[in-house]
């Protein structure tokens, strides 16, 4: 495949991989097939940005901890209480609750479920408690048709506590079991965080908040465990806690010790290990403080994900166009990192942006683009090397292509090297004469000899001229004995080369005898490809070529079939015995007479007329 047939190709072939690694990644984003992978990501991104415990600096967690249940399992320490076993009696919830009242807590939410009646007397200091603190929203994962519940009674009977109302704390878990999200309302009912955040005062809670009223939107977690503030549920039962606290402050009351089994993992929780879960009151304070900042992180729009994909899976094939492919992974790798850096300052500024499919149709586009940018320059390498090995030795078409540019062109030098141009004397006569078939198979034989006998002294083919031949010795690689090369080249081509043909011919029962002409020159020429991009051909322009070509056409008429230039013998590393001057000529396009030389005929057979 020619190169510029290739170039072509190869932009088509990319334009491709483009649109397949955008096409992908898009189609594993929208069926979540590294669903699992983005979610890792997005705790790499919470745990990069590290803790902002300001963000829960106006909620505080009462907590059922280990250090509540060994307060209420020593029998001397609280001589009324008559059960040490979870759950407790709903007398001491109303005592915390009182309590939290008389420090001047702002808003109180229980984590902790009263569906079933239990003994009425505590039953009641329960429901006196709530009414007195007003306005509190008490939790339950168990809601019936229509957001009703059981909670101390049912809906209705709890509004009358005080306007005290229900939220379902169900959090829904991610596949990997971590809880990252929550919305407005689940199961008909106001979820346990909004219900807070609205009954602290927030107006602006409301579905249209979350972008509606069951769509999930982020979590945005304050830090790890134990970044919300906290003090011991047994603490507040004994009063014994700093009022400071608690006043203004919005409470949620709730098991955190893991022997209660409401510890759960989140984007924070590091490991997973059971020591650094969550626990469930910890996230609802999380989330009441993500509702009351106005959920200042959200998941990016999908279109924004689409065009990104489709930026990245494009952006290795764009950079390969120009057929670049080290450029094109080290821009791609580049990229990749810097899309990382980008989608983490995204995070921080309260976007949720995908990374993991964007990076794999960057990693299908880089693959792709490497495939394809190779492929092409195999392809034109190999055509460059059976297009070098036309006009030069076979051994030095590796040392050759090492010396091209990008697009596989041999850059123009001006250097000193030594000219050779052939022509087959009487050709034409005999071509007049004969059908095209033999006329062709006779230039291909006779071509085919003296290409050998250039090649074979390291020359460089350079053109086909019908019989005509142009070659150059000392370029596209450097030879310091090029004059030798050439004239050793010239020696065989008008011996053995022309007697072998001349035999050929009697086998064929053509016309024999043939002569040649062959002229040399040497000095500084102009070397390199040329041409367009459809074709390039390597050649070598200049006076010296030009003296060269006449040196050839001044041999028709003489006894000589090679004429060798002054320059060309006084390049020469050793000058043979045989090399002798002929006598001075005048050269179209030179003002002196140039001297020339050269070696007896092999043969001395007559020239055609």
């Amino acid at each position: 495949m020619r190169g510029a047939r290739w170039r072509r190709r190869r932009r088509t072939f990319l334009l491709g991989v483009a649109t397949v690694a955008a096409a992908l990644g898009i189609l594993t984003h929208a069926t979540g097939v590294f669903h699992r992978v983005e979610l890792a990501s997005i705790d790499a991104r919470f745990q990069i940005r590290g803790s902002n415990p300001s963000l829960v600096k106006n909620v505080l967690v009462v907590a059922l901890d280990s250090q509540t249940l060994s307060y209420f399992a020593s029998s001397t320490a609280v001589k009324d209480h008559y059960s040490a076993n979870w759950p407790f009696p709903r007398r001491d919830d109303a005592r915390v609750i009182n309590n939290l009242v008389k420090a001047g807590a702002k808003r109180i939410g229980v984590d902790i479920v009263f569906t079933q009646p239990t003994d009425p007397t505590d039953d009641d200091d329960l429901a006196g408690a709530i009414a007195k603190a007003g306005h509190m929203v008490l939790a339950t994962n168990s809601v019936g048709p229509h957001g009703s519940t059981d909670v101390l009674g049912g809906n209705a009977n709890l509004w009358s506590f005080g306007h005290s109302i229900p939220g379902n704390s169900t959090v829904i878990n991610d596949s990997d079991g971590s809880l990252r999200r929550m919305q407005y309302e689940y199961q008909g009912l106001e979820t346990f965080g909004a219900a807070i955040a609205a009954e602290a005062g927030d107006s602006k809670v409301t579905p249209a908040l979350f972008d509606g009223s069951t769509t999930q939107q982020p979590i945005d977690y304050a830090g790890p465990p134990g970044t919300v503030p906290s003090l011991s549920y047994s603490k507040v039962y004994a009063g014994d806690f700093p009022k400071s606290m608690v006043k203004g402050k919005i409470v949620i009351i709730g098991a955190t010790d893991p022997i209660l089994q409401d510890v759960h993992i989140t984007p924070t929780s590091g490991s997973g290990s059971e020591g650094e879960l969550m626990s469930g009151p910890e996230v609802q304070a999380n989330i009441v403080a993500t509702i009351l900042h106005g959920i200042p992180l959200r998941f990016g729009a999908g279109w924004v994900n689409v065009l990104l994909i489709i930026f990245m899976g494009a952006l290795a094939p764009l950079l390969g166009l120009r057929g670049w492919a080290l450029r094109a992974l080290a821009g791609a790798v580049i990229a990749g990192g810097l899309y990382a850096i980008a989608i983490q300052l995204v995070f921080n500024s309260g976007r949720i942006v995908a990374f993991t499919d964007a990076e794999f149709a960057l990693l299908l586009g880089s693959v792709g683009t490497l495939g394809v940018v190779y492929l092409g320059e195999a392809f034109e390498r190999q055509y460059a090397r059976s297009t070098f090995a036309r006009f030069v030795p076979p051994d030095v078409v590796d040392q050759v292509l090492a010396s091209t540019d990008d697009d596989l062109r041999l850059a123009g030098v001006e250097r000193v090297c030594t000219v050779m141009f052939s022509d087959l004397r009487g050709f034409t006569q005999f071509a007049e004469t004969q059908p095209v078939e033999r006329v062709i198979a006779v230039v291909n034989h006779y071509l085919n000899e003296m290409t050998e006998a250039i090649l074979d002294a390291g020359g460089t083919l350079i053109a086909y001229m019908g019989d005509g031949i142009m070659a150059v010795f000392g370029a596209p690689l450097e030879q310091d004995d090029h004059a030798d090369r050439a004239l050793r080249a010239a020696r065989e081509m008008i011996g053995p080369r022309l007697a072998a043909f001349n035999a050929w011919l009697a086998e064929q029962g053509y016309q024999s005898g043939m002569r040649m002409g062959v002229g040399l020159n040497t000095g500084p020429v102009m070397c390199g490809n040329v041409g367009a991009e459809q074709r390039v051909e390597y050649t070598a322009i200049g006076d010296t070529t030009n003296t060269a070509s006449r040196l050839e056409g001044m041999t028709k008429g003489t006894d000589h079939m090679l004429f060798v230039a002054e320059s060309t013998r006084d390049a020469l590393r050793e000058v043979p015995e045989d090399l002798v001057f002929v006598e001075e000529f005048d050269v179209r396009g030179r003002e002196a007479k140039m001297r020339v030389h050269s070696i007896p005929d092999p043969g001395r057979v007559t020239e055609p007329t």
